[in-house]
């Protein structure tokens, strides 16, 4: 079996809420609305963040995006009206800060300049 795509799931209760903040965060509208209640956005060629209407499941998600510039990334967000947390030490060389959905879907933004 091989796979081709990975994609991460926030449900939410509100999709147009939800879909607004993930605009804010993720720097562009939604790349595509395929159905009532979903929004996705392709954030690298294999790699999509789906953001779907689930009332019952939302706020449960953590999702992981890695960027290139965590000092850069926080102070982005800010002017895009969304507060990050602290930056971070992980182990070895890696560092994140975690911003939340309105929700309470956790996003960590990871720095790892050794990958």
């Amino acid at each position: 079996m091989s796979f081709t795509h990975v994609l991460a799931v926030a449900p939410v209760r509100d999709i147009e809420q939800a879909v607004a903040w993930y605009e804010r965060l993720l720097g562009r509208p939604a790349d595509t609305r395929p159905m009532p209640g979903l929004a996705d956005w392709h954030v690298s060629p294999s790699g999509w963040v789906q953001v779907f209407q689930s009332p019952d499941h939302a706020g449960s998600t953590l999702l992981n995006l890695a960027v290139d510039d965590l000092d850069k990334a926080p102070s982005d967000l800010a002017g895009r009206g969304i507060e990050a947390g602290p930056v971070q030490p992980g182990s070895q060389r890696v560092r994140f800060a975690a911003v939340h959905d309105p929700d309470g879907n956790r996003v960590t933004l990871i720095e790892n300049p050794v990958s």
